[in-house]
């Protein structure tokens, strides 16, 4: 659906390849500009405004940077009774999470902002899903680190990856466990004509 992308300079402030995929399947043209916004800065808090805020400072930062263009910024949390867990540091820590998780519903939280500073033009929201782990055997956790799919996914999982066969069910969008809400970002995307779905 790419001819039915407007001129309008669209931007990703993310190196999430999990991210450019889900935009680029669903026909959109953009480039990449990193943010350097700094999420220490942002004290944990409850799981949905924690990735918002931290959603809103990558979009503004490259946003500043970049004011003619619309930016789209996200940033992905797994939540599981209230402890947030972010990408592993180590064998130990995926260890834990992948315990944590089994046999387990958890929250997938991520928050996107898409915005242009030049109109002063801001979207900001949330999106969460349930995910339902299997229980896991010692050995499943094992094999699946040795893997080394968990070291880089929030919740030390990837369910678009060899971790699927971790997930027994899901209620919520899938693409958001993935790292982006697709089908309530293209809305908004729609919704402001950066997306034209009257050219073919």
């Amino acid at each position: 659906m790419t001819n039915g992308v407007t001129n309008l300079e669209l931007i990703l402030a993310s190196q999430s390849p999990r991210r450019k995929y889900l935009l680029e399947q669903a026909g959109l043209r953009f480039s990449i500009v990193p943010s350097p916004f700094d999420e220490s800065a942002v004290a944990p808090c409850e799981p949905a405004r924690y990735v918002q805020y931290l959603a809103e400072g990558k979009a503004d930062e490259v946003a500043t940077r970049h004011p003619d263009a619309w930016v789209i910024g996200a940033d992905t949390i797994v939540a599981a009774e209230d402890h947030l867990l972010g990408k592993p540091a180590s064998r130990t820590a995926a260890r834990r999470m992948l315990g944590r998780l089994s046999g387990k519903t958890h929250q997938v939280y991520t928050g996107y902002c898409i915005c242009r500073h030049r109109d002063n033009a801001k979207f900001v929201s949330v999106a969460q899903t349930d995910v339902t782990f299997k229980n896991l055997s010692e050995k499943e956790i094992e094999w699946y680190i040795q893997t080394g799919e968990p070291f880089d996914k929030a919740g030390a999982y990837a369910i678009q990856g060899m971790g699927t066969f971790l997930v027994r069910r899901i209620n919520g969008s899938y693409s958001n466990v993935v790292g982006l809400p697709v089908c309530e970002v293209i809305e908004i995307l729609i919704r402001e004509g950066i997306m034209d779905l009257g050219k073919f």
